[in-house]
């Protein structure tokens, strides 16, 4: 190792071990400028409009502020592919459409939007003319990623970010896919010994890790029992007296979406209280700009569209949506209570979590105008925002601030800094990711019936059960039950990223479908838990839009009730009733087992044994049933 590079590492090392202090002796993290990156190129939406352009004296009273934003990137260094890589961005009607009610068709963006090579171009081009210029994250940048990413512990992710010259961001949730002090190893660097490729991960593989050059924030994330925040909880960014206070916070139910190991020992605290408490902190030192980074969103709800002939339609929203006369978000959105319960000194807010696009007006408690953004997921869309500097308050002129969101359309030339990134990992990646582990018939998606079963869904959840792995003492699982958000992605039959036949499906392919690497866990439930699960599909934090349902193994069949989560005494298993005094094997994830996505009477299982790898299951049932063909989705009615 170099001595310049020992040199950094230990710098980082020595700051991520302070963070912690925050809370208790507040300190400014100061930044440059970011500097511009790539080529020169358009950064022109689908209508090669660039937007309304502001200029100012960089040495007047007022200045221009240009922040670029983007979330839930998860390591997608490659053009996201198939329905990953495409937005709404208008609607058609069908031919023959005669009145309101009929259905709208979705007008996709082609030939798709999205590639951290893209990206990091349009980025660049939108930094041009703007001498003010911050780009900052949502969280969710990491985890739940292809495996070019994930099979290196997602370190070309972050040195991805590095690239394109990210400045901050929040944590979100994925984040602590690996565990906390993963995450802190993101931020300072370093190395695993992780037995070069255990677990089809492997560390520094191309060099030493050196870890984030942007600033990581977990303002509501501490050691349990303290006042000490993991990381820090907030950066301030100054350009040539220009300060801006940058406020970074994962939801707070955290806990409940993530595996318990990985967060244990921490505590996640409420968003608006502890974002509210660090405004005085902020403006203690000089900072009256302040802008929160929050992985928590909302979903828009339909939007209205007109035809040729003025006729009003409900349609799903496209990228631009914008919370005014054409669309609002869903009231049950998370977002909207935190926005509107925000200090009324925060000058805005830049969401996550929730993959969606739109740019909305959530008024603070003061009844002040204050913008709410999201843009999207997997780097498809990053939002534009400009704000006025005024530097006799040294505050945001509140009524100057307008975003808008922007397709990484894939005209432009590629950045070739992230060009290199990819080739290195994809080459020491290709062994693992190129094997040919099984082969589709059609398509498998995760498109739902009506009870919420999909085919992708049913072929892990078999998988599942097949797998030898979570067989102890003679006794094998007779039910797999699986979370629907571990299916991140379709098996396309046309799909061949190695040239391989149409059809084959490779580990590469197969993981990007489950890319979490959880572990196969066995356990008792009775009947009655079995039931209790089935409730808690649609009830407590599952209610309202936030509905999941369990993806089931073949012969269990029940029936669905949108409120109550099953029909009473409709569950059976091989064409018997479920008893709810009886007891069954059951065959999950490890996340699962913990209680994650809320399914709290997981907890209560007994004779818990931890089996192998989820992917590792899947890849051998496509191998073992190969070719695989979909059956009817009649598991749940």
């Amino acid at each position: 190792m170099s001595r310049r590079l020992t040199s950094v590492i230990r710098r980082r090392l020595l700051g991520v071990g302070l963070a912690g202090l925050t809370a208790l002796v507040p300190a400014a993290l100061v930044a440059s400028p970011s500097a511009v990156a790539g080529q020169p190129a358009s950064g022109a939406d689908a209508d090669g409009d660039r937007g309304d352009r502001h200029h100012s004296d960089p040495w007047g009273r007022t200045v221009d502020v240009q922040l670029l934003s983007f979330n839930d990137f998860h390591g997608n260094l490659e053009p996201p592919s198939g329905s990953s890589g495409r937005l709404i961005i208008d609607h058609a009607l069908p031919a023959g459409a005669l009145k309101p009610t009929d259905i709208t068709t979705d007008t996709l963006t082609p030939p798709g939007v999205g590639g951290v090579e893209y990206l990091a171009t349009h980025l660049a081009a939108a930094r041009a003319g703007h001498p003010y210029s911050l780009t900052v994250a949502a969280g969710d940048l990491i985890g739940a990623s292809p495996l070019l990413s994930a099979a290196f512990h997602d370190e070309p992710t972050i040195e991805a970010m590095n690239a394109l010259h990210l400045d901050v961001s929040a944590v979100g949730n994925h984040e602590f896919d690996e565990g906390y002090k993963e995450l802190q190893r993101m931020q300072r660097g370093g190395c695993i010994d992780d037995g070069d490729g255990a677990n089809n991960q492997n560390s520094c593989a191309a060099h030493t890790f050196a870890g984030a050059d942007f600033s990581y924030l977990a303002a509501n994330v501490k050691y349990a029992g303290t006042n000490r925040t993991i990381l820090p909880a907030y950066a301030v960014k100054e350009m040539r007296g220009v300060k801006i206070g940058f406020i970074g916070m994962t939801l707070r139910d955290t806990p409940s979406i993530v595996t318990a190991s990985g967060v244990a020992g921490l505590s996640f605290s409420e968003e608006v209280a502890t974002a509210n408490a660090l405004v005085p902190v902020l403006k203690r030192q000089g900072v009256n700009a302040i802008v929160v980074l929050i992985h928590q969103g909302g979903s828009p709800g339909q939007q209205t569209w007109y035809d040729a002939n003025g006729t009003a339609y409900k349609v799903n929203p496209t990228y631009k949506v914008t919370c005014s006369a054409d669309g609002q978000l869903d009231p049950a959105s998370p977002i909207i209570p935190i926005a509107k319960g925000l200090d009324p000194a925060i000058d805005m807010v830049i969401s996550g979590h929730t993959h969606q696009p739109y740019v909305c007006d959530i008024p603070d408690p003061a009844g002040n105008s204050r913008l709410v953004t999201s843009a999207s997921s997997f780097g498809r869309l990053f939002t534009e925002t400009t704000l006025t500097y005024d530097r006799r308050t040294q505050d945001i002129v509140r009524t100057s601030v307008s975003a808008t969101n922007m397709l990484v359309t894939r005209k432009v030339a590629k950045d070739p800094a992230q060009s290199t990134i990819i080739s290195t990992y994809k080459t020491l990646v290709r062994p693992i990711a190129s094997k040919v582990v099984g082969h589709i018939t059609t398509d498998v998606t995760r498109g739902a019936s009506a009870g919420g079963e999909s085919a992708l869904g049913d072929l892990i959840a078999d998988g599942m059960l097949a797998d030898p792995s979570t067989t102890t003492g003679g006794k094998a699982p007779v039910l797999a039950l699986m979370n629907p958000g571990g299916i991140r992605t379709d098996l396309t039959f046309t799909n061949s990223p190695y040239g391989e036949a149409l059809g084959d499906v490779t580990f590469d392919e197969a993981f990007t479908v489950q890319p979490f690497n959880n572990y196969l866990v066995s356990l008792d439930l009775t009947g009655q838990q079995i039931y209790d699960l089935l409730k808690q599909q649609v009830t407590g934090g599952n209610a309202g839009t936030a509905k999941k349902i369990l993806q089931v193994s073949a012969g269990f069949h029940y029936t669905f009730d949108a409120t109550a989560g099953v029909v009473a005494g409709s569950a059976s298993l091989g064409g018997v009733p479920i008893d709810p005094t009886a007891t069954y094997r059951v065959v999950t994830n490890n996340f699962l087992a913990d209680g994650g996505d809320n399914f709290a009477a997981f907890k209560s299982g007994t004779n818990q044994y931890y089996g192998g790898l989820d992917i590792d299951a899947f890849a051998a049932y496509l191998t073992a049933h190969s070719p695989y063909t979909p059956g009817p989705l009649t598991r749940i009615g």
